[in-house]
């Protein structure tokens, strides 16, 4: 008989930051979960576009060739853990020769050159963004965090994870819930 604890996993869902998170890199995140295990968690932020950095300029560093075909793809601060490498996180319609690794059924995840190619050339997954860096947690620090209070977790819905209005991707991972963010505090109560 499998043990409860290897079977729960939060891959393929969303994190929610809760007000009283406390690190400001984290305020009102939303984060894809891309990998957890035993061995800790890594995940992509998903509402926080870094506008000094574009598509068109990342990939002429890369050497990469641009035209009228690339697709405007945003660029996100996907954590601060190695905030120079970039993941891909699109739609399950793509997949590099093993380079993508599925998240869910619906999303995979690729760290190599060949997607941003195809972005460029107007091919590749039909939904996707760009994180630089990522969030990583150690063996049961993410559970801690849960258990604190400092996050909450939901289904990931493709509209929340791939959708243009990052200012309402909080609000709306937390209406996914049945939570008014109007109604959450900053501030512990007891009664």
């Amino acid at each position: 008989m499998e043990d409860a604890e290897d079977t729960m996993t939060l891959a393929g869902q969303l994190l929610v930051a809760m007000p009283e998170m406390g690190d400001p890199r984290f305020d009102q995140a939303v984060i894809y979960v891309c990998a957890h295990s035993e061995d800790g968690a890594m995940g992509l932020i998903v509402n926080k576009p870094t506008p000094e950095v574009n598509f068109t300029d990342l990939l002429e560093q890369l050497e990469i060739s641009s035209g009228p075909e690339t697709r405007d793809i945003r660029i996100y601060y996907g954590g601060p853990v190695e905030g120079a490498r970039g993941f891909v996180l699109h739609s399950a319609d793509y997949a590099s020769e093993g380079a993508t690794m599925p998240v869910d059924s619906g999303i995979g995840l690729t760290a190599t050159l060949d997607v941003l190619e195809e972005l460029a050339k107007g091919r590749g997954p039909k939904s996707s963004l760009l994180a630089l860096g990522y969030a990583g947690w150690g063996p049961g620090q993410l559970e801690g965090e849960i258990a604190q209070n400092g996050w909450l977790t939901c289904a990931a819905r493709p509209d929340i994870v791939f959708g243009r209005a990052n200012e309402h991707k909080w609000s709306a991972a937390l209406k996914s819930l049945g939570i008014d963010p109007l109604l959450l505090s900053g501030e512990a109560g007891h009664a």
